[in-house]
């Protein structure tokens, strides 16, 4: 029962293959759960004296329930979006076999729902983490191998620590985990670090910290992000808590057994078909010379939202441990709308190159800064100025978030609480 519950939760009866925006749309307005009709207005966005009207189209699209998906899914990661939204687009606007592109791949949600669902996957992310979190969900080791694995690790030599990092672990948490990592490095050096040792690395960057006792530290922030060293040892003295003793290795093992859980013979099956085609970059997304002109069928992404998230200083634990330079990532940090339009604009500019004519991009955008700003307004006159046709604005509305005025409709006014995509279409030649 556990393998097949999060097919549970699927909204959408067998549905078509649009080849329009056109038919897109049409079956949005059309489109009806527990009787909740289709809301539509226009979104009218103008920027820097370009402008364009497009429907904007609001219904609960895809569930709200949290784990209603893929269990491989569940790893965190600061501002990703839910499995749905990218299975809501791949699986009308893409056949099996075709190509699914995410060019700020994040834990590559995007990429993994395409290739469960039988189509290539190609992601791109200027943070390395990003194939460290993607590529061993592709191709999953059984739990006895991964288990062995680590039985197989000198856990009683554990190197230079790190003493500063004691305000999240207890001694030989800390110990161990200083094992685990020496012994990745190592294996990484050596060009020895194979599918099982990726996936080890994988769980244990989603294990440093977190709020339960299945993770590494003492309670600390949620685990999509690490505070800083002082920012833990605040925590630590508000909560009077001390890190307790936790098992690397069997904390692991664990979290492997729940990621694997809904890992049956149909989902292990198609990630074997496709996940040897998989492309993963770690690059500007401004700059892609490694993916072909005109080969991408379809876009599925969301980019960085000016200066919402700071994805460098959220992940510096991770990156440690991964040995990884934070500060070497040039993560886009637009402070400013024109400044985030540039850099957005140079993406787009990319995106019309690798896309296939007639073929989609669903960009997410959101309301930042108290809902002052609507990142469609400078998205889609940045898409027009690459070469994009605007087909739509999807507002993926939800009862548990919190209730104002977006575009008109009294729900979801805050672009965080809620989702929505920007449809675009590269006209054919």
């Amino acid at each position: 029962m556990v393998g097949t519950q999060f097919r549970l939760f699927e909204r959408e009866a067998p549905v078509a293959r649009h080849t329009s925006a056109q038919a897109f749309v049409g079956e949005l307005r059309d489109f009806t759960w527990d009787g909740k009709q289709t809301l539509e207005e226009t979104a009218e966005a103008c920027f820097e004296g370009q402008s364009a009207a497009v429907p904007l189209l609001v219904n609960e699209f895809w569930t709200s329930r949290q784990r209603a998906a893929h269990s491989l899914h569940e790893i965190s990661y600061r501002a990703c979006f839910k499995p749905q939204l990218p299975r809501f687009f791949i699986k009308r606007l893409t056949a099996p076999g075709e190509t699914v592109y995410d060019p700020f791949s994040g834990r590559g949600t995007t990429a993994l729902e395409a290739a469960l669902l039988g189509r290539r996957p190609v992601a791109c992310d200027v943070n390395p983490l990003g194939a460290i979190l993607l590529e061993p969900r592709l191709s999953p080791p059984p739990v006895h191998e991964i288990a062995g694995r680590l039985q197989e690790i000198p856990w009683s030599d554990p190197g230079e620590i790190r003493s500063d990092l004691l305000v999240f672990y207890h001694p030989d948490t800390l110990a161990q985990i200083s094992v685990l990592r020496s012994y990745l490095l190592r294996r990484e050096a050596e060009a020895s670090l194979d599918c099982v040792d990726r996936w080890i690395r994988m769980v244990a960057v989603n294990r440093l910290t977190g709020h339960s006792p299945g993770f590494f530290s003492v309670y600390t922030l949620p685990p999509n992000q690490a505070v800083s060293i002082e920012g833990q040892a605040k925590i630590n003295a508000e909560r009077q808590q001390v890190p307790p003793k936790r098992e690397v290795a069997r904390l692991i093992v664990a979290k492997s057994r729940s990621l694997l859980a809904d890992f049956d013979t149909e989902s292990r099956s198609m990630l074997a078909r496709v996940a040897g085609l998989a492309h993963l970059l770690t690059s500007d997304a401004a700059r892609t010379p490694g993916i072909l002109s005109d080969s991408v069928d379809l876009v599925v992404t969301s980019p960085p939202f000016l200066d919402v998230v700071d994805y460098a200083r959220d992940n510096w634990l991770r990156c440690w441990f991964c040995g990884i330079d934070p500060g070497g990532v040039d993560i886009t940090i637009a402070k400013e709308p024109g400044e985030w339009h540039a850099a957005m604009g140079a993406v787009f500019l990319e995106l019309f190159r690798v896309l296939r004519p007639g073929k989609f991009v669903a960009f997410e955008v959101g309301e930042v800064r108290g809902g002052t700003i609507r990142l469609e307004e400078i998205v889609i006159p940045s898409a027009v100025s690459a070469g994009f046709r605007p087909g739509l604005v999807l507002v993926n509305s939800q009862h548990f978030t919190k209730t104002a005025n977006c575009w008109g409709v009294t729900n979801n006014r805050k672009g965080t609480n809620t989702n929505r995509i920007v449809l675009l279409e590269k006209p054919e030649k």
